[in-house]
């Protein structure tokens, strides 16, 4: 009869998955199967005691850092269910994406272990972080069009209220039908963009988060280009400043809604040729993400409801932009899911400035 043993050897062997067995008492691996080859090659299971120090160097610096604190987490007992480690099997080759999912147990001799599985899930991050970076382009790109068009339609709208008043005298019932509709259409066709831009916001803080390490950096570059390639569309000029790259745990495609909406508020509330910048900062605890504008700013009397759901605080935009009230509390809502924190400054005709502050 075929012992437990065997069973779980032949499992193991003929798995895609790479299971290992890591003693943290004797600092040595116990355990792999052969997908260790496969995954690593031309490293042998043989010598893996050995390969380790130069698999860990296959890790770029800050992500090194990262899987270190991790593992020394797991090792005292905390479990990691989806650990990303990106690794670069040369200066020239393509980055590897693996999945490591690890507990720690005890044996019956004592011996402090680490048992689990790793995969190679390149292919999938890969094409995650291509479906980020369009979704993101998309919000932003939204965004833009709303203020582009709407722009027009409201000139169109006053026209054709200038219009109303100046044809009044005439008394043509068949005029005036005309201007009627070119104005409520005008209309309708402003809080129409608007609308599609804030359900789909609105539709996100209903959405259970998916958080992973994501530099912050590289997303953030992604929308504010978006946004400095049409400055000549919205007529305001964007900046956006950082360091090279900063790592957070988030839900990515979430975050950069908030800073869409941020900025597209800032955008309805800045004269033209005025300016708009996002700036992230890295700090010990957290990292910083600041949306500042020198727009009318906010009346003093209305910024303690701002946060408030269909708060009093709300005012169409320069352009007459519609608002539901909804956007700050929703901002304010993604913010603390991702247990972090936000604040503002503003000064009438001098500008506005939003704090995000979230923890590493």
């Amino acid at each position: 009869m075929i012992d437990q043993t065997e069973i779980l050897h032949h499992l193991a062997e003929g798995n895609p998955l790479l299971f290992f067995a890591y003693s943290v008492s004797e600092a040595k691996v116990l355990y792999v199967n052969e997908t260790y080859e496969q995954l690593f090659a031309p490293a042998r299971r043989a010598t893996i005691d050995a390969d380790l120090p130069g698999l860990l160097h296959r890790i770029p610096g800050d992500d090194r850092a990262y899987a270190l604190a991790c593992l020394k987490q797991l090792a005292t007992g905390a479990m990691h269910d989806d650990l990303l480690l990106r690794m670069q099997p040369s200066p020239d080759a393509s980055s590897q994406w693996l999945r490591v999912l690890a507990r720690r147990t005890v044996a019956s001799d004592g011996q402090v272990l680490l048992c689990g599985t790793v995969q190679d899930v390149t292919v999938e991050q890969e094409y995650t972080r291509n479906a980020d970076k369009f979704m993101a382009k998309k919000n932003t790109t939204l965004e833009i069009l709303s203020h582009d068009l709407a722009g027009p339609f409201n000139m169109m709208e006053q026209m054709a209220g200038y219009f109303q008043e100046k044809t009044e005298a005439l008394r043509d019932p068949q005029l005036e039908k005309l201007v009627r509709v070119m104005r409520d259409t005008c209309r309708d066709s402003v809080n129409l963009i608007r609308d599609f831009v804030d359900v789909e916001f609105a539709e996100s803080a209903s959405v259970q988060l998916k958080r992973r390490r994501v530099n912050l950096t590289t997303s953030l570059r992604q929308v504010m280009d978006t946004y400095q390639q049409a400055e000549h569309l919205v007529a305001k000029h964007f900046s956006f400043s950082s360091p090279p790259d900063v790592y957070v745990e988030l839900d990515n495609n979430k975050f950069l809604q908030v800073v869409n909406n941020l900025v597209s508020n800032a955008i309805k509330f800045t004269r033209e040729d005025g300016h708009i910048a996002v700036a992230l900062e890295q700090h010990p605890r957290h990292v910083l993400v600041t949306v500042a504008d020198d727009g009318v700013g906010i009346p003093e009397k209305l910024q303690p409801a701002l946060f408030d759901r269909f708060t009093e605080a709300r005012r169409p935009g320069l352009r007459g932009e519609k608002t539901t009230g909804l956007g700050m509390s929703i901002i304010r809502a993604l913010v603390q899911l991702h247990q972090g924190t936000i604040r503002f400054e503003s000064q009438e005709n001098v500008g506005t400035t939003f704090y995000i502050q979230l923890p590493l």
